[in-house]
């Protein structure tokens, strides 16, 4: 039975610098600091992270606020349906208030909450803190 969770922290950035560093191929790769990345801020795009361990598409693109993609990664079984992401970006004290919604994860999968937080906002906030993107 497949479940959903959200995560959610302050990023040291505005909600464009999250927005467009999310949907660049260059930018995604530099704020998880983790291998090539192939994304584009185009609707209905795929996009490719990790060097191809997280692939998907972009479903819903609203401009410095809210990415939504179908997102599964090599760990999912063929028969596994994708599972769907849905980035929130709102000014907060500090940077942007980023919560990540994920719904339609597979059983058996139930590391990727921690996973959001290693690999994607602890990159995050070193990546901006250094770029000076607050």
């Amino acid at each position: 039975m497949a479940f959903e969770f959200s995560v959610s922290d302050v990023i040291p950035a505005t909600p464009r610098a999250i927005y467009d560093a999310w949907l660049s191929s260059e930018g995604h790769a530099a704020i998880t600091g983790g291998p090539r990345a192939e994304a584009s801020a185009e609707q209905d795009a795929e996009f490719m992270a990790w060097d191809g361990y997280i692939t998907g598409k972009n479903l819903r693109l609203e401009p410095e606020k809210r990415i939504v993609q179908s997102w599964r990664t090599t760990e999912f079984d063929d028969a596994d349906p994708d599972s769907q992401i849905e980035v929130l970006l709102e000014p907060a004290p500090g940077g942007t208030r980023l919560t990540l919604n994920q719904t339609n994860v597979p059983d058996g999968h139930d590391d990727y909450q921690s996973g959001w937080r290693e690999c994607y906002f602890e990159p995050m906030k070193v990546h901006f803190s250094k770029a000076g993107a607050a």
